[in-house]
């Protein structure tokens, strides 16, 4: 990775780690999952309401790493507004990304994640929302997400 586009991957980590978007429980939502990461402590809990099978609102609370705080942040706000098919598709592709599976998967500004598949233990951190967001649009209620 290239010295500016470590800068900058840095400090949009920081900045969401810091001042995540769409935290914090909302007052009425349609699905709530709770996600584990047993590995560094990471705790979360996504609220969304999904309607006519799109993802209408999305929010989350909980405390981890600023990784894993900064992913489930520019989650929310890319997947805000999407159907669930296309919802489901981009975590597909950011999953292909972090994992280094396929280095060229179009995400859009969530690229600048792209960093964390250099760091392994750091993947699960990133990953952790997302695969919290799968299980709830998969209609898995009722059980913990775990990176495990």
């Amino acid at each position: 990775m290239n010295p500016e586009l470590r800068a900058l991957y840095q400090e949009m980590i920081l900045d969401h780690g810091r001042r995540p978007r769409h935290f914090g429980a909302p007052e009425h939502y349609t699905h709530k999952m709770e996600a584990f990461n047993p590995l560094c402590g990471d705790r979360l809990t996504l609220y969304a309401t999904v309607q006519d099978g799109a993802v209408k609102d999305v929010h989350f609370e909980g405390k981890g790493c600023a990784i894993s705080v900064a992913s489930a942040s520019m989650m929310c706000e890319e997947v805000e507004g999407k159907s669930c098919c296309d919802a489901e598709d981009l975590f597909q592709r950011f999953h292909k990304l972090v994992t280094g599976q396929d280095s060229a998967a179009a995400v859009g500004r969530l690229e600048i994640l792209a960093g964390v598949k250099d760091f392994p233990a750091r993947v699960k951190c990133a990953t952790l929302a997302w695969h919290t967001l799968d299980h709830m649009l998969k209609g898995d209620a009722g059980e913990t997400v775990s990176t495990e």
